[in-house]
């Protein structure tokens, strides 16, 4: 019986297979796959033919192609693809079988796009794509899940380490670097960051509810402890079907917009049939430079409309900052016969700040996404975990994953290349030179340098000069994540060779909970006020303020003995409060109405005050960038809000004054694409109490040519004084605006308002407008400064206009109606 069974499968073989074999065996064979140079994708369709021949094929949906034939027609394959630039190839005969890996370069899609025919066929393609947006996106189910899987890798390319090494304190970390160097893409980069997370996502439509539980993580190179949070999908949603697609701070808008046709030409340049079903080959490029759009092409099924992979690339005239060259890549697959769901997208920048052979940054991200749940009443009962909308939950042990489970659960094997960056990484950040190497350059860029456990810097503040103090010089000194992870100190002095005065700052900080936010602060102060309040002020305390001072104002100078203790809490939800104890001895140094004008009695200090004030704090879903001790805000998609209550109460510690303040403050941040973004913040205050102007509210005013965000830039500082006020600051940044049509300069339009108005109570203008000051009031009146200017001069420089319209010209004024300004910003 089992000879039987042997002997058809043995007939079958001699009489069809062995002779394929053997005709095949007479065939010559090149095979390879065509790829997209900066993207790594493969590219679909792309034509493969014999030079001077007829003979030829397309590359199918992968990018890959096959040829069996006895001769060549040909010596060199020609690879052609609209928006790619031609290839040519040249067919090695004695090695003709290894497998051709062809990255072809980007051209341009304008060709693609050029119309002829009567009927425009890809603008209707891309109406039926608008028409059906509400049967494809998939934002459209009640709710859905996936497990995602996320690798990000970041390189800097083009660093020169031999000149590097030449100086001496970085050689030997230039030995070991170039040691590392990996050029196979024709471009040096040295691997700094790579990441792997894989994580659950969910999702509800109503009421919108997101959860995303980050099972494991693994970092190597750079590390941070806020990091783990970003690596998920939770902040890196791109949906091709919405109007603007955000790429860092801009929106561009999507080729499947609304309002596509205004923004792009549209044209089918092919139909392909794939499987069962037919796909539209639609290409776009932008209707006009200096435009925020794409150029790419995408694959559309015929009769959903759906799209199943969409290519985009950066225009080449969109104004956005630092890109030299940008890929975003994503792909869609059926989850059952008719549904279409994202199961891969990649994004590739690559950044140079500088220019395109200079140093820079090449990034790289790949998401895929498996076991697709789509409505079903597992993802509402997990949603019904959420403490709010929007959690993210890292398990304990997540970045402690062995490399067993990884080669287990990641979507996607490492390539050889990448698998290189982990031991790479690992023997860079072990080696004491290089470690030394990125202590300096960090010490250069923030300031701060890092000596074993403890700190020193910020250096520029080391040297600086006034006429009061005349030369100052000042050493910071405390203490980083090595001494404690919870405990930090800092202090510094500083001495004034002109008044021989030394002066100094103590501060301690107790941080024993991080999530939520819980801590205890301490301070001791006794300094010059440099003008640092809570409208964010620019301190006049460092070596660049030396060149920008205006001209022809008194300056003013205010000695502050401070000490200071918080109690801050912060909830899950975004509300926070923050309980501050503050007691605070002023002594007018110059300019200014000396102490002696408000004599007290009772054996009390003029001009001191002790106070408890309690801050409340709303700011949901706010994030942040955190390091060991401090964070720095990425804001929220909220209004924030805060309200601010303030008791003073006198004969504590010498203290003489009785009051209370009120203050409270809204801002936001609102994206208003296609016309840029608006931020703005709204707040006021009243102070109840007969008070020296020290303790009253200081409009903030701004004696520098450098632009502040915060103050009155048409204002000086001690200018107006109140008790009670009221203000906006309205900032609108259009994008192009009318730069537009100089597309080549890249230059942004903006405008500005501000508003204050105030007033002061008669008791309060009677204990302080004395002769010898030039204290003012609005009483009532309206202070009105707008402004306009030219942003990302050379990427960088902005220049503002400002004038002062309101109030006009009054008696004490010293300051002028119109001004110029200039600030550094850095933003894409």
């Amino acid at each position: 019986m089992v000879l039987l069974k042997i002997i058809p499968r043995v007939l079958f073989f001699f009489l069809f297979v062995f002779p394929v074999l053997r005709a095949s065996s007479q065939y010559k064979v090149i095979n390879g796959i065509v790829k997209d140079s900066h993207s790594e994708e493969g590219i679909a369709f792309a034509s493969v033919k014999f030079r001077n021949t007829s003979t030829g094929k397309l590359t199918d949906s992968s990018g890959a192609f096959y040829f069996a034939m006895k001769e060549w027609p040909s010596d060199t394959l020609e690879f052609t693809c609209v928006g790619y630039q031609p290839f040519i190839f040249v067919i090695d005969q004695s090695n003709d079988s290894l497998p051709l890996v062809i990255s072809m370069e980007r051209g341009t899609f304008n060709e693609g796009v050029k119309i002829k025919a009567k009927v425009n066929k890809g603008l209707l393609v891309w109406r039926k794509i608008v028409q059906n947006k509400p049967r494809n996106d998939r934002y459209r189910f009640d709710n859905f899940s996936y497990e995602l899987y996320n690798k990000l890798e970041v390189d800097i390319k083009n660093l020169n380490f031999k000149k590097i090494a030449r100086f001496k304190p970085f050689r030997a970390a230039g030995e070991i670097i170039n040691q590392n160097i990996d050029s196979s893409e024709g471009i040096k980069y040295l691997p700094t960051y790579l990441t792997e997370a894989l994580s659950d996502y969910y999702y509800q439509k109503n009421p919108k509810k997101r959860r995303e539980i980050i099972k494991a993580a693994n970092t190597n190179g750079i590390k941070n402890e806020s990091m783990i949070k970003f690596l998920g999908g939770m902040d890196q949603v791109i949906n091709i079907y919405n109007n603007f697609i955000f790429v860092f701070d801009k929106q561009l808008v999507s080729p499947a917009s609304d309002n596509g046709d205004l923004y792009y030409n549209y044209n089918v340049i092919d139909t392909q049939q794939m499987g069962n079903n037919r796909f539209y080959h639609l290409v776009f490029a932008p209707r006009r430079k200096g435009t925020d759009t794409f150029e790419g092409d995408c694959w559309v099924q015929a009769g959903t409309f759906a799209i199943q992979k969409m290519n985009l690339r950066l225009g080449k005239d969109a104004n956005i900052n630092f890109l030299e060259t940008l890929s975003l890549v994503q792909e869609y697959s059926l989850v059952n016969d008719t549904t279409w769901f994202l199961s891969k997208d990649k994004f590739v920048a690559d950044v140079s700040p500088i220019g395109k052979e200079k140093p820079g940054v090449i990034g790289r991200k790949t998401t895929t996404y498996r076991n697709v749940v789509i409505n079903d009443t597992s993802v509402t009962t997990e949603l019904d975990k959420n403490k709010k909308l929007e959690e993210i939950i890292t398990l304990v042990g997540a970045d402690e994953k062995e490399k067993a489970y990884w080669e287990e659960s990641r979507h996607e094997e490492l390539n050889k290349s990448e698998k290189g960056i982990i031991s790479m990484i690992d023997t860079l950040m072990n080696a004491p030179v290089f470690q030394k190497f990125t202590n300096r350059l960090n010490f250069i860029a923030t300031g701060y340098l890092n000596i074993g456990n403890f700190q020193i810097g910020p250096w520029y503040n080391w040297v600086t000069s006034n006429s009061w103090e005349g030369t100052r010089v000042r050493f910071d000194f405390g203490t980083n994540k090595h001494f404690d992870k919870k405990w930090w100190w800092h202090g510094y002095l500083a001495y004034g060779f002109g008044d021989r005065k030394l002066k100094g700052k103590g501060e301690l900080f107790y941080l024993p909970k991080k999530h939520p936010r819980f801590y205890l602060y301490a301070s001791y102060t006794n300094d010059l006020d440099f003008g640092q309040n809570y409208y964010g002020e620019v301190s006049q305390d460092n070596i660049f303020a030396l060149a920008v001072r205006k001209q022809n104002i008194p300056l003013k100078f205010l000695k502050v003995n401070e000490k200071r203790f918080e109690y801050f809490n912060e909830t899950r939800s975004g509300f926070s409060s923050l309980l501050a104890f503050t007691h605070k001895m002023y002594t007018p140094l110059k300019n200014l109405l000396p102490k002696d004008s408000f004599a007290t009695g009772n054996n009390r200090t003029p001009l001191a005050s002790a106070e408890v004030s309690l801050r409340l704090r709303f700011a949901y879903l706010e994030k942040f960038l955190e390091n060991t001790f401090f964070r720095t805000s990425l804001g929220s998609p909220y209004p924030i809000g805060e309200l601010t209550f303030t008791k003073g109460v006198s004969g504590i510690f010498k203290s003489s004054y009785d009051y209370v303040k009120i203050s409270a403050s809204v801002s936001d941040y609102i994206n208003t694409p296609p016309y840029g973004h608006v931020s703005f913040q709204v707040y006021g205050g009243k102070t109840f109490g007969t008070l020296p102007y020290v303790l009253l509210d200081i409009a903030p005013g701004n004696e520098l040519y450098y632009y502040n965000k915060y103050a009155f830039n048409m204002m000086n500082r001690f200018e107006f004084i109140h008790d009670q006020y009221a203000g906006i600051n309205f900032e609108h940044n259009i994008g192009n605006g009318i730069f537009r049509l100089f597309p080549k300069l890249k230059f942004r339009q903006f405008w500005t308002a501000k508003a204050l108005w105030g007033g002061i109570s008669e008791a309060n203008k009677a204990l302080n407008f004395k002769g010898g000051n030039n204290f003012q009031t609005l009483d009532g009146k309206t202070y009105l400064e707008m402004g306009t200017g030219i942003d990302n001069i050379f990427r960088v420089l902005r220049v503002d206009f400002v004038w002062r319209l309101l109030p006009l010209r009054l008696p004490k004024s010293t300051t002028d109606g119109f001004g110029v300004f200039g600030s550094f910003r850095l933003s894409f």
